[in-house]
């Protein structure tokens, strides 16, 4: 199989990857975002036929990840997007909402270059292409392997990174001599509020592991609700307000969350909560019929009658009107607004209306790309342009690492420790290059593994690998359709040895949990195939 990188290689975004074993794959068709550069990438063509892809495989739903999908079907891909439950639900909102920005985005440059001479701009996708790509999403469980064909299986697993989000194995080539590729996706955190860990991933040939926070590591947790508070009682008391850039999935969810906390602990003043966003609304009545991917603490709060999202001080504002009352309504408040990057939405109106304001507090809570007014605020302009108005940065600004839905450095290299085969080629995605660059010296150096550093176009060719862990005495027929499907549970059995051989001190009721789940798993494969066999042997007789 060659591994083509067409994204998310030497930079954070535009996560994509075309596997070709003969059949052409995707792992996933996000939007380049960041820089005017970058985002121009978004209207180059593809240096592949779509239709010719034969699946797409999905590992969540941000944008980064999905948002060039329509444009991909628009162009002629007629196969499936296969993902996970949670995310074929998020990925719907998501797409519509960035096609409606694409649209509105084209309609303004067009009236824009009119005034010059200029041409008309075509939107990169309209609202009703990114409808037409729907129709071709299937979900798979996690945890399940697909069998795509002889020379191809996949499956998902949890990657704790949003609701929904996956790492995805595949296993490439004949039965015998199977190689598995690992892409681990974006990962989340260990102990992150709402969602459940990342699952542990012990076995592959080659690793694609992101690497956006390589280089560093987040503040805790406690830390960061701390400077939430003082950044929430610093500004009540001014009479300004908070002001928090948040992406509509999990990010805001978590904030809600969190502010749910505060105020039925008596912990910050009664004050108007302004979730000021219909994409981050109707991402949130998604988590809520999400419940069985909640974490334990999480379904506790189900459990007593509560709502972990809800609470009296928060106001939906789904209209422009709404929004545009929230600036013209003095006193202290919290805004929640989009897009995360202070790229577009209506953040950009609250920034005008409160940046300049001494008193006010910016709160970021996500990752800020290269090029993006967010980026530039961290890293203390005294001023910004938003509508072509200079606005001095008055307002005070709070880095909060905490709420990151990316591990960092640590939990990278904690998930990194679980992988047994030392021959593992691990490339680093998903990071500035030279973020990347360090991780990999890294990671070489403390875990002794063969890194790499691909950039946009590199080419891996995988070499052909002979599967290990197979008990004596058991052999695979290579012309047996269930040969691929067999190894893959054995190689499951393995990674169940993994985990028990752990100090039994060290299992932590999750895995536990995790340990019953693939232990029952395997049974019932086990016993499918094994009932396959029987039948195809009363049909030899």
């Amino acid at each position: 199989m060659k591994i083509t990188c067409l994204g998310a290689a030497g930079c954070v975004t535009g996560s994509c990857f075309l596997l070709d074993n003969g059949k052409k794959y995707l792992v996933d068709c996000g939007l380049f975002q960041g820089n005017k550069s970058l985002e121009e990438m978004n209207r180059v063509d593809w240096n592949f036929n779509p239709r010719e892809i034969s699946a797409l495989f999905l590992t969540h739903a941000h944008i980064d990840h999905s948002g060039r999908i329509p444009k991909l079907v628009k162009d002629g891909f007629k196969g499936r997007i296969y993902t996970s439950v949670p995310t074929a639900e998020l990925v719907k909102i998501l797409l519509l909402d960035s096609a409606h920005i694409q649209e509105m985005e084209a309609g303004w440059q067009t009236r824009k270059n009119r005034r010059r001479g200029g041409p008309d701009v075509e939107p990169l996708y309209t609202v009703a292409d990114a409808e037409a790509c729907f129709s071709q999403i299937e979900t798979i469980p996690f945890d399940e392997i697909l069998p795509l064909h002889p020379g191809l299986s996949v499956r998902f697993r949890n990657s704790g990174h949003i609701l929904g989000s996956s790492i995805l194995e595949v296993w490439t080539g004949p039965s015998s001599s199977a190689h598995k590729v690992v892409f681990s996706g974006d990962l989340g955190k260990k102990d992150q509020i709402i969602l459940q860990d990342p699952h542990s991933i012990f076995n592959a040939d080659t690793l694609f592991i992101e690497s956006t926070y390589g280089n560093r590591n987040h503040k805790s947790f406690d830390e960061s609700i701390n400077e939430l508070l003082e950044a929430i009682n610093y500004s009540y008391r001014q009479k300004e307000k908070v002001i928090i850039p948040a992406f509509a999935v999990e990010r805001t969810q978590e904030i809600l969350y969190v502010l749910g906390e505060f105020f039925r602990k008596g912990k910050i003043p009664s004050m108007p909560v302004y979730l000021d966003s219909p994409l981050a609304i109707a991402a949130t009545e998604i988590f809520r019929k999400m419940k069985p991917y909640y974490d334990e603490e999480a379904a506790a709060i189900v459990a007593q009658g509560e709502d972990p999202f809800d609470f009296d001080e928060l106001i939906y504002s789904r209209t422009s009107e709404e929004s545009i009352a929230i600036n013209e309504t003095p006193g202290p408040a919290i805004v929640i607004a989009g897009n995360g990057m202070c790229t577009a939405g209506r953040i950009k109106h609250h920034l005008k209306h409160n940046i300049w304001r001494k008193g006010s507090s910016l709160v970021i809570v996500g990752f800020q790309a290269e090029g993006t007014l967010g980026r530039a605020i961290i890293e203390g302009a005294n001023s910004i342009r938003i509508f072509g108005e200079k606005l001095l940065v008055k307002a005070k600004v709070f880095t909060i690492g905490g709420f990151s839905a990316h591990a960092d450095q640590q939990g990278l290299l904690q998930w990194l420790e679980d992988f047994e085969n030392p021959a593992t080629q691990v490339y680093m995605i998903h990071g500035e290059k030279s973020v990347s660059e360090g991780f990999a010296a890294l990671v070489r150096q403390k875990l002794g593994f063969d890194t790499h550093v691909p950039g946009i176009g590199s080419v891996i060719t995988l070499p052909p690998y002979v599967a290990e862990g197979v008990p004596e005495g058991i052999e695979v027929p290579e012309e047996s359709k269930w040969a691929g499907y067999l190894r893959m549970l054995l190689q499951n059995a393995g990674e169940i040895k993994a985990l028990w051989d752990k100090a039994p001190q060290a299992l932590t009721p999750q895995m536990e949990k995790q340990l019953e789940k693939e232990l029952a798993e395997s049974q019932k494969r086990l016993s499918q195939l094994l009932e396959k066999a029987k039948k195809a042997a009363v049909d030899a007789r």
